[in-house]
């Protein structure tokens, strides 16, 4: 089955103005025009992120006919989405326990792409991230991860390990945000079936 919807989930404090999301977005945009490409501004709880996503893609089909990608904490995300929509996840430096990591960020944070934009990360957005986590469970569709040694942020041990049953791309160097990304592109939109 052709793919025919694919869904990009951004990180904590980024937004749709991402670097990979606008490169995915334009190589649709220019090679798969047909696509349903979506890639939603996600409000700050993650409780509220996933009932946006799920209202969103309710109609879409299941299975092999769409792909979702995430980034960092959007790749967490990815990995819920992917098990109930039983469809191909990308997971890029995909944030493997996010409750942990994101305790520290507790109060008022800025928007990575608009500074000026300021939100708050309150305390109970962490038990909602630990309510949305899916380790342990057996993947429902395929699974890539690109992962870099040198994020500065993660641990890519740590998204090696989570992620057993992906193809695993693992990059020497690197960085948090992929800043080589259009390199990958290629062979990132061969897995989703849009090369």
């Amino acid at each position: 089955m052709a793919r025919t919807h694919l869904l990009y989930l951004h990180g904590f404090r980024s937004s749709p103005q991402s670097y990979k999301a606008r490169l995915v977005a334009a190589h649709v945009a220019a090679h798969h025009p047909d696509i349903t490409f979506w890639c939603p501004q996600l409000p700050p709880s993650p409780h509220a992120a996933m009932a946006l996503v799920a209202e969103g893609i309710a109609g879409w089909p299941t299975g092999e006919a769409m792909v979702v990608i995430g980034s960092s904490l959007g790749g967490y995300y990815a990995s819920w989405v992917a098990l109930h929509k039983r469809c191909a996840s990308m997971l890029l430096n995909p944030a493997v326990d996010p409750a942990r990591d994101l305790a520290r960020y507790i109060g008022e944070q800025t928007a990575w792409h608009a500074p000026e934009e300021r939100f708050f990360c309150r305390a109970e957005y962490i038990d909602e991230l630990r309510q949305l986590d899916v380790r342990g469970t057996q993947p429902a569709g395929p699974e890539l991860l690109i992962a870099a040694q040198g994020d500065e942020l993660l641990d890519w041990r740590e998204m090696v390990a989570r992620y057993p049953r992906a193809r695993q791309i693992v990059l020497p160097g690197g960085d948090h945000a992929l800043s080589d990304f259009e390199r990958l592109l290629p062979e990132a939109m061969a897995f989703c079936g849009l090369a």
